[in-house]
């Protein structure tokens, strides 16, 4: 039986080991200087070389050269037999299998005896995350001062699992993804090494579709080499399950061009061929990726082709910010979601059809439109549909209101300054942002506290939208009182008062309430049934009778005069 590559070219030596240049260094000066710990934490993704690391530990620090620079050198007697896997001073033990007490109470006891052949008993326990509690608890004494021969090297992809008890009596050392030109570089050694022919376009496929694995990309590599033939981009796509990047660019040119036809005559092309629904996918949030950097500035950060940079550039500069963001999570949303469907096609369909039908900007200019629709008081009128079009998709739109009269008009043409005086509560224009509503032309008088509590729930939708944490704040108060452009807000408990009391959340309240009532309030937060800490903010006289009312959960209730008083 022949030996897969990742484990025939497993490195032997420090300047073998590919993209771990940080940890390599740090290493490679303890040994030299004889300052080796006692217990090591190698954490990273999978097939970054945590296991392989931790090996050249053990061979360097029971290496029989003279000079510690030259450890581990692989020649003498101790290297091959960690080489060959039959040195009895390096112990690997998988937590995956040995998860409980009783594994690492044995280990426990067996550490104690002096090593057989080398200076060193080295420990390797791969997945060490797998443990159980108890079996942590049991190997923290042994870890914190372990025997002077034995050395423990810990190996996780998952160090959040790990508990701080053991991460503090550790040396941590954090292994990174390889990037993609290094692991072609390693690619072509094994090829020429092994004999093989493979086209520079078809390892570039390898490397990315590793996703910084180096182990997965030689295991790729062993698998393309096994069809006996010359590994062409053509055979790379066909084994992994990928597209050309031809389909990803013309679905991508369907997209801008909004033809949902030639977009899914693209994505039935490519899965009529063999690809794979959640591999095009990923292709395509590459490729929006890829336009979304050079848009920001980073195409430095792209890895492809000039031409295909040429492309993309051509494409970055055509897409609205807006629309291509939209694409991007459309389709990303089609990759996590697309194990759960029994149609596989049907979430790119999906994806196509809703980055096709509204622009982003458009969609939701139309949500905002709907929000202040149904957040308006009897008493206002609807801005034009020409105001609300004009309105920028990050504000919210604010409709202008007229004077009070019997039957509610639509907004006339009138100068600036009749407008004015025509209405003196009148809301900003609807190109206004939310962000600034000019404090200066607007007031609170006319309008009541039952004014505020008939579009609270109104007020919270246009806040949510802004931020979903300031309305989960407002979601636990209830508006008190109303007096002289202060709106007290009373809350359950002093840790939500505090949290809604920053310039930001407050700002945001006031700026929402101008939208939707074209009035600027400040906004004062209290606990509880007590309104206010000093009621003559009120005009209320401290001690008296109303005060007390106030204090014992009472509210104050504005009763508007009726018309034939």
């Amino acid at each position: 039986m022949s030996q897969a590559l990742y484990r025939k070219w497993r490195p032997g030596l420090w300047d073998q080991v590919v993209g771990q240049e940080h940890i390599i260094q740090t290493l490679q000066n303890a040994i030299r200087s004889n300052r080796v710990g006692h217990a090591y934490l190698f954490a990273g993704p999978r097939g970054t070389g945590k296991t392989t690391t931790a090996r050249l530990l053990a061979k360097a620090v029971n290496c029989l050269a003279e000079d510690p620079a030259q450890r581990p050198c692989n020649q003498c007697t101790n290297c091959l037999s960690v080489n060959q896997g039959n040195f009895l001073d390096l112990i690997e033990i998988d937590a995956a299998s040995n998860t409980s007490v009783d594994d690492i109470r044995d280990l426990r006891d067996k550490i104690n005896f002096s090593p057989s052949f080398g200076k060193f008993k080295v420990y390797i326990i791969d997945e060490v995350h797998m443990l159980s509690t108890a079996a942590f608890n049991a190997l923290l004494k042994t870890l914190e001062e372990p025997p002077a021969h034995a050395i423990f090297i810990l190996a996780t992809t998952e160090v959040h699992k790990i508990p701080a008890t053991v991460l503090s009596r550790c040396q941590r050392h954090e292994f990174r993804r390889i990037p993609v030109n290094d692991i072609v570089n390693y690619l072509n050694e094994i090829i020429s090494g092994e004999g093989l022919q493979a086209d520079p376009d078809a390892l570039v496929l390898i490397a990315r579709q590793s996703t910084g694995c180096m182990r997965d990309a030689i295991s790729l590599l062993d698998q393309l080499s096994s069809t006996g033939e010359k590994i062409t981009l053509s055979i790379t796509q066909s084994v992994l399950g990928t597209a050309t990047h031809q389909s990803v660019i013309n679905l991508t040119e369907s997209i801008l061009n909004g033809d949902t036809a030639a977009g899914l005559n693209s994505i039935h092309q490519a899965m009529d061929g063999g690809t794979d629904p959640r591999q095009f996918a990923r292709q395509v949030v590459e490729y929006l990726r890829g336009l979304l950097l050079i848009q920001m500035g980073s195409a430095d950060q792209i890895d492809a082709t000039s031409e295909q940079h040429a492309q993309m550039s051509v494409h970055a500069g055509q897409f609205e910010r807006a629309q291509l963001l939209n694409a991007l999570q459309l389709f990303n949303n089609a990759v996590i979601e697309n194990r759960g469907t029994w149609q596989p096609g049907l979430l790119l369909e999906l994806a196509l059809a809703e980055s096709i039908q509204k622009p982003f900007s458009a969609a939701v200019a139309g949500f905002e439109r709907q929000v202040v629709a149904t957040a308006l008081p009897e008493r206002q009128t609807v801005a034009t549909s020409q105001q609300v079009q004009t309105a920028p998709a990050q504000g919210i739109v604010s409709p202008a209101r007229s004077a009070p009269e019997k039957e509610p008009t639509a907004v006339s043409q009138t100068p600036p300054v009749a407008a004015e005086q025509a209405a003196p509560r009148q809301a900003p224009p609807a190109s206004a942002a939310i962000t600034s509503p000019p404090a200066q032309n607007a007031s609170a008088k006319g309008v009541e506290l039952d004014d505020i509590l008939r579009v609270w729930g109104q007020i919270r939708t246009v806040i949510k939208k802004r931020s979903p944490q300031t309305e989960a704040l407002l979601n636990s108060c209830h508006p008190l009182a109303l007096k002289d452009g202060m709106l007290v807000l009373g809350f359950a408990s002093d840790v939500v008062k505090s949290k809604m009391e920053s310039n930001e959340n407050k700002d945001l309240t006031s700026q929402a309430i101008f939208h939707i009532l074209g009035v600027n309030l400040n906004i004062q937060c209290t606990v509880g049934s007590k309104v206010v800490t000093d009621t003559s903010t009120l005009g209320i006289e401290g001690g008296g009778l109303v005060s007390t009312a106030l204090n014992l959960g009472g509210k104050i209730v504005t009763k508007k005069k009726s018309s034939n008083s």
